[in-house]
């Protein structure tokens, strides 16, 4: 299947690639979401049309996700859960926790902009956690995870 991107999508491409996705991830995800339309006469003289609105629209894009990066410089949680003696959580703090940690200080972070590559914390600690902004803008929050008889 054969998309014009709308706007920058990661590990895919740039506004106005052409690109071929599988079509299960263009009709589900990319179209629905309006950050592709398909290649055709009409829509690429759509596009050409409103590039310059597009290319406005993604760098008043950038430029907010740089503005909430610059306010989650040096930002740490701390994040109390039932755990064993020997630091083993019952049950897991995953993005979901650590969004509504961010949420109580202040930070507007929504919870599928929360990246753990490991998967979900399971044993208490210090663990750096990486907040994707925008395709282009990441940082990283330091979470602390302490246990709780």
């Amino acid at each position: 299947m054969q998309l014009i991107l709308l706007e920058k999508v990661r590990n895919l491409g740039n506004l106005g690639d052409k690109v071929d996705v599988k079509p299960g991830y263009g009709r589900n995800y990319l179209i629905p979401q309006g950050k592709a339309v398909r290649v055709n006469a009409a829509n690429l003289e759509a596009f050409e049309k409103r590039r310059a609105e597009y290319e406005a629209k993604a760098n008043t894009q950038l430029a907010e996700a740089e503005a909430r990066k610059a306010k989650l410089a040096d930002v740490s949680v701390t994040i109390t859960a039932h755990a064993s003696p020997e630091g083993k959580l019952y049950g897991s703090v995953g993005p979901r926790e650590i969004a509504e940690a961010l949420e109580a200080v202040g930070q507007s972070v929504h919870k599928g902009e929360v990246i753990q590559g490991e998967g979900p914390i399971r044993n208490t600690g210090e663990y750096d956690v990486v907040i994707s902004l925008h395709a282009d803008v990441q940082t990283t929050v330091k979470v602390i995870v302490v246990g709780e008889k």
